[in-house]
């Protein structure tokens, strides 16, 4: 992929689980848009450390936003639905 391509996605999460929004090595992403069907928690993580920085009850979008994220700190949207699976979706550019 190159720089300026859209990366994007539209998951089913299970219940309870989470979704990573995450390049792989080398890359770097802005995330404009993130999509849910349900009540989500927005968490910035490296893996080991997660800090909670938003909550949104029920289907929404975090719209025109700029979640700048690498291989080593990312975005996780995490499905607040303990008994049903969740459609969450993302939308952004590459960077690098």
């Amino acid at each position: 992929m190159a720089v300026g391509d859209v990366k994007s996605g539209l998951v089913s999460v299970a219940a309870g689980g989470s979704l990573d929004i995450r390049p792989p090595v080398g890359e770097e992403w802005v995330i404009h848009n993130i999509y849910h069907a349900y009540d989500v928690d927005l968490a910035f993580t490296d893996g080991t450390n997660v800090l909670t920085f938003d909550t949104d009850v029920g289907a929404g979008v975090y719209a025109k936003y700029a979640f700048h994220v690498t291989n080593t700190l990312w975005i996780r949207v995490i499905n607040k639905d303990t008994a049903n699976a969740r459609l969450i979706g993302y939308d952004g550019i590459q960077t690098k």
